[in-house]
């Protein structure tokens, strides 16, 4: 088909877009300009099918009745509200709605815009809540080798991706990492990998070294996204919040990309069986609609604050668009939609056929390893001699003119559909990547 020219910007400088090879880009653009439910439509008039759920957000497909008209509605209705000292009934309800799904004990939510700005807000709330309760000295922060948890300098401190790190100077003090849990022997594992449990162990080492009354806070994705989804061995979370409970310190699960039905639960900690004291959320949280996310609070941490005078202001943390009634309406969408159509349940069903078909491709070309849990997964490929990356980058572009839409991390390649996806998408999906993967170099 020609190309639209109506749907194609006549510059494209002025836009410097995040984790994108900007020149790259600019010569060939990729443009979307429409989707719906597992489909999105390019400027040039092609179909391509979302093997992403978008930037793992768009849990519930896209272009969903409910959701679009519920943000059409609230902005008839009313379009903003003040988030200090003010607030509306959405806010309240969609709160509601996230306590009643999360795991027992936790009850509260604290709305931001982003995963970025929760995991932010989460860690700002551990230093916090121990000053409140009389152990000032614990400041420092613990997170992982590998770990992603946005982009702001809390979350590129205790993340562990290099590129993310390295460019922006010293970061935060006192933080330390844990050891990340891709080991050689769990390669081409299907769901959760026996081996390396004892990797948890490596935090008693860390208490040993710092001492326990200095450690505010553990920070772990149950599932880390997008580091080329690495999962949890056997008992390795169990372990986590064993050792965290008996030093008094906080486990922070980062549930940005595993919350809303990701894992086949409602969150990862639902699917491991662990409780965390906090838990990270956005993306899905509005089916990628409107920018929104939430920390999700035990109820001792919450009532710890609810102190003094009660004129005062609890806790001096918070954003212009905290609990925004556009992002609240779609949340309450989203969670409805969800709900109505049991997609979380959906997605542990769909997840073994999934499963199988992401493990056909363990004979292709230059595939070191396959990763899977719930509607996650990940082809792992050599990278080629002296050029990081460049594998994986081919694969996604020849992806994407074939009319499939995959992610790269590295060198390995990430898909975490909608979770509306039926088998002959998975079909669909396999045996395009089947193709790229054949003639890549």
């Amino acid at each position: 088909m020609a190309l639209d020219r109506k749907s194609v910007p006549n510059d494209l400088s002025a836009f410097w877009m995040p984790f994108t090879a900007n020149r790259q880009f600019k010569q060939a653009p990729r443009l979307l300009v429409g989707a719906d439910g597992m489909w999105y439509k390019t400027h040039d008039g092609r179909d391509v099918l979302d093997g992403t759920a978008g930037l793992w957000c768009c849990n519930a497909g896209h272009n969903r009745p409910k959701i679009t008209e519920a943000i059409r509605q609230q902005a008839g209705e009313l379009d903003y509200a003040p988030a200090f000292q003010m607030s509306h009934p959405k806010a309240f309800e969609l709160a509601s709605a996230l306590r009643d799904m999360a795991p027992d004990g936790i009850d509260h939510a604290f709305f931001t815009n982003s995963g970025s700005e929760s995991v932010e807000t989460a860690l700002k709330i551990a230093i916090a809540y121990h000053r409140a309760r009389g152990e000032g000295t614990r400041t420092r922060l613990i997170g992982r080798e590998k770990g992603y948890h946005g982009v702001n300098f809390g979350g590129i401190s205790v993340g562990g991706l290099v590129n993310n790190r390295k460019f922006f100077g010293t970061l935060l003090n006192g933080v330390d990492h844990l050891p990340h849990t891709q080991l050689a022997e769990n390669a081409f594992t299907k769901g959760v990998p026996e081996h390396g449990a004892y990797l948890a162990d490596d935090l008693e080492r860390k208490i040993a070294l710092h001492g326990a009354d200095t450690i505010a806070a553990v920070i772990v994705e149950p599932v880390a996204g997008s580091a080329g989804v690495i999962m949890p061995p056997k008992g390795y979370l169990e372990k986590l919040r064993k050792i965290t409970r008996e030093h008094g310190i906080l486990l922070i699960f980062d549930e940005v990309i595993t919350g809303f039905g990701r894992t086949g639960a409602a969150f990862g900690a639902d699917t491991f069986g662990i409780q965390p004291d906090m838990m990270t959320t956005a993306k899905g949280l509005t089916n990628g609609v409107i920018p929104m996310g939430a920390v999700l609070v035990s109820g001792d941490i919450h009532d710890t604050f609810m102190t003094g005078p009660d004129h005062m202001i609890e806790l001096f943390h918070g954003y212009t668009y905290s609990g925004n009634p556009m992002a609240a309406a779609a949340g309450l969408a989203t969670l409805e939609t969800y709900r109505e159509e049991d997609l979380f349940t959906r997605a542990a069903d769909m997840a073994p056929y999934w499963e199988e078909a992401l493990h056909s491709l363990r004979d292709c070309r230059h595939v070191i390893d396959i990763r899977n849990i719930g509607l996650i997964g990940a082809i792992e490929l050599e990278p080629m001699a002296g050029e990081p990356t460049k594998r994986a980058f081919n694969a996604f572009l020849q992806a994407y003119e074939k009319g499939i839409l995959i992610r790269t991390t590295g060198d390995i390649i990430a898909m975490s559909p909608p979770l509306i996806i039926e088998k002959e998408h998975i079909d669909q999906l396999v045996g395009t990547l089947r193709d790229v993967l054949t003639t890549l170099d």
